[in-house]
């Protein structure tokens, strides 16, 4: 019965026109239990509550996030840029280490051509020799690489320290450091 008296006065409105379209249509927000002044002023109440919460919550939250979201991404590129920094080492590596057998491959060479002119003990001194420049240059490939590992390590630690305490938002103490230094460390050698 309601439903059929609500047709009739929304049929009434939309045929009528002038002020009596106007108090039917306060009649049936009378009717419905609208009270303007208390919808106006939940409106305004809401719409207030909206822009403190964007301004003070959701806002700083969102840049917070953003924030570290960017740290994140930057510590990403950091562990790509290191891994490309060990993959140029060791091309580095192998580059000097193919150098240095060249040269020695080549010593030896000349040291077998010349045998025939040379004596026994010659011949031995320039094989001995071409041995003592292979070992130098392996020993010294290998201290580079050693030194290189090492600035590697620190600088990986360093990053895993600088990251968590970004990520996790707080100062780390100096054990805490010490410590994810250590697993860096760790993984990086396994």
């Amino acid at each position: 019965m309601a439903t059929k008296n609500m047709i009739h006065l929304i049929s009434l409105i939309a045929t009528a026109g002038g002020p009596e379209a106007e108090n039917i249509a306060v009649e049936v927000a009378h009717r419905m239990g609208v009270n303007g002044p208390k919808l106006g002023s939940q409106i305004l109440l809401f719409l207030v509550v909206a822009f403190v919460l964007n301004k003070y919550a959701f806002g700083p939250i969102q840049a917070i996030l953003a924030e570290r979201q960017k740290r994140i991404e930057e510590g990403l590129d950091n562990a790509e840029k290191i891994k490309r920094e060990l993959a140029e080492t060791d091309r580095l590596k192998k580059e000097i280490l193919t150098k240095a057998n060249e040269q020695a491959e080549k010593m030896i060479e000349e040291a077998k051509k010349s045998a025939s002119a040379m004596s026994e003990k010659r011949i031995l001194e320039a094989v001995a020799q071409a041995e003592a420049l292979i070992k130098k240059a392996q020993e010294a490939t290998e201290i580079e690489r050693g030194r290189m590992m090492m600035e590697l390590k620190a600088e990986v630690g360093r990053l895993v320290v600088e990251t968590t305490a970004k990520v996790v938002g707080k100062v780390l103490t100096s054990d805490d450091q010490k410590r994810l230094r250590e697993e860096a460390i760790k993984q990086m050698a396994a």
